[in-house]
């Protein structure tokens, strides 16, 4: 039986275009400590879908982990807003929050 991380993969491979399963499979890598590859996937997620903020939180996540600083404080700045466009203050606020620890 495949993982998920195989199975989110091939669902990727074969429609590159399903943002939600791009989604999928960088939270497998994430999980997997699979961060360049988690980033890639949310970077292509992000060019695909108006995320609400929780994407570019991960995204932040896995450029941190990647030791790429300015650019997960840049992906909380994106979702900050992103959040706030949406009408989802808790979650703003702990972008900022986050944000703020990057420093």
């Amino acid at each position: 039986m495949p993982s998920k991380l195989e199975t989110f993969r091939a669902m990727v491979a074969k429609n590159p275009e399903n943002a939600l399963a791009r989604f999928g499979l960088a939270n497998e890598a994430m999980k997997s400590g699979l961060y360049a590859e988690a980033v890639e996937q949310l970077e292509a997620y992000h060019a695909r879908y108006d995320d609400e903020g929780n994407g570019w939180s991960r995204l932040a996540e896995g450029l941190a982990s990647l030791g790429r600083l300015p650019e997960a404080r840049a992906a909380l700045d994106k979702g900050i807003a992103a959040a706030r466009r949406f009408g989802h203050g808790g979650l703003a606020s702990e972008l900022e929050m986050r944000r703020q620890e990057l420093e």
